[in-house]
């Protein structure tokens, strides 16, 4: 039952809302929070660096959209490093059972 419990097929959007538990899933919701409001001024630094006149203007948006960018990319490799290590201790959880179990059927 419990080894059912841990099955192998879990999609995507389970595993992040799996990481929204736990110890730290405080800052999973901090961090995801952040990564909508950061994708929502990235499409507005775009917008406006697209529509701006005068080479400061292009500039300055244009870099701003790309420090926005890659403070997205950080966030999110943060996020899904997270999901690895829970799909990692889920299965280490599960080897654990599973050497518990053939110790009590030696016995």
């Amino acid at each position: 039952a419990f080894l059912a419990s841990l099955d192998a097929d879990r999609g995507m959007f389970q595993q992040i809302g799996d990481s929204w538990k736990g110890p730290l899933g405080g800052w999973a919701k901090l961090g995801f929070v952040f990564a909508i409001a950061i994708g929502l001024g990235l499409a507005y630094c775009i917008y406006r660096a697209v529509t701006a006149e005068g080479t400061d203007a292009i500039l300055g948006w244009g870099l701003s959209s790309l420090a926005l960018l890659i403070m997205q990319g950080f966030l999110k490799q943060w996020m899904f490093e997270r999901v690895n290590m829970l799909t990692v201790l889920r299965e280490v959880k599960r080897l654990q059972v599973q050497i518990a179990m053939l110790n009590e059927k030696d016995r």
